[in-house]
């Protein structure tokens, strides 16, 4: 694998500055206690991108979006060791840009504070992320069971460090980066879906969407009834925007996929029933986008004979074979030029 460009950089974000002047002789000096903030700045609430330029690179680069919780990290090599989507575009020769969100990983700095707890949560994510039903996996599940894979997985997690679900401040950073690197494809993953949707709504440099497991954050046109969906104690209720706007999604090709485990009948346990949920807003929603003239495909993997993906398919035993139907798709639309 030759590489023509790597590097990083910051992009988006704020400066903030307090009130008064600063005096470099008073102020100078280091304070264990904290800093007099005085006349200073602090630049924050940007994204943090690092990218890979392959020789004989194609022409649109591949931007991929982590989820909640997670950072840059889920792209790289995978919790067992193997090659993740990172190296594997890469050899498919795809520019390739792997964000931080504001907030987290390499972009924690921002301009607004917040608490960080160190809540023991893990088992609870286990169920919602479908490996299984703590502590025991689900028979078919395609994700390694070496207790190191699971042990590198949980220490891939990294907290927010200013407060949570800043939609706009999320979405305006990674327009600015489709603003500096031009067209491309946004591969986004789980929290980062919903945001995906605004983002393409904001700039047209986004010329097609791969969504890994949204969840049920879609937006739909004004006038269409879209009913609130109840998962346990959370309600959720898709956002509506103008129908001049939501053609905006006809424009591009969108494709959506989910993995195994997904029941197609209410469920008792929370972490299959809240991605049935999902699974069928996005059928909703896609079928609505093509209702308009769009392109837009709902994908379950069990149904092409790619099974007991988690909803890190990406990171699972058989994450190259989502990647072959990614670059399927990649080429029906002449996106891999």
């Amino acid at each position: 694998m030759v590489l023509e460009q790597q590097g990083s950089f910051a992009v988006g974000g704020t400066i903030t500055t307090q009130p008064g002047k600063f005096d470099p002789i008073k102020q100078g000096a280091f304070n264990p206690a904290g800093p007099d903030s005085k006349g200073q700045t602090r630049h924050g609430d940007h994204a943090y991108v690092f990218y890979q330029i392959p020789e004989h690179a194609r022409k649109l680069p591949l931007v991929f979006w982590h989820g909640y919780g997670q950072s840059s990290k889920t792209w790289e090599t995978t919790p067992d060791g193997r090659e993740g989507f990172q190296n594997i575009f890469l050899r498919r020769k795809f520019p390739v840009y792997l964000i931080d969100q504001p907030g987290r990983g390499k972009a924690a700095k921002q301009t607004t504070g917040t608490t960080i707890t160190a809540a023991a949560d893990e088992q609870l994510w286990f169920g919602i992320f479908r490996f299984g039903a703590w502590p025991n996996f689900y028979d078919n599940v395609s994700f390694s069971r070496d207790p190191e894979a699971l042990n590198q997985f949980f220490r891939q997690a990294v907290p927010d460090t200013g407060p949570a679900f800043q939609s706009d401040l999320y979405v305006n950073a990674v327009s600015a980066l489709f603003d500096k690197i031009g067209e491309g494809i946004l591969v986004t993953h789980s929290a980062s879906g919903s945001l995906g949707w605004k983002t393409a709504l904001k700039n047209k440099n986004v010329r097609a969407i791969i969504s890994l497991e949204p969840g049920g954050d879609f937006i739909f046109p004004e006038g269409e009834k879209i009913e609130p969906t109840k998962i346990g104690t959370r309600v959720v209720q898709p956002a509506t925007i103008p129908e001049s706007e939501f053609v905006k999604f006809t424009k591009i090709p969108i494709i959506i996929y989910y993995g195994d485990n997904i029941p197609d009948q209410p469920s008792e346990n929370p972490g299959k029933e809240q991605w049935r949920t999902f699974f069928a807003i996005a059928r909703k929603w896609a079928q609505l986008v093509n209702q308009y003239g769009g392109d837009a495909q709902v994908v379950h993997l069990p149904e092409i004979n790619i099974r007991g993906n988690t909803h890190f398919m990406m990171s699972d035993l058989n994450n190259l074979q989502v990647a072959d139907q990614i670059s399927k798709f990649l080429s029906e639309k002449k996106l891999d030029q």
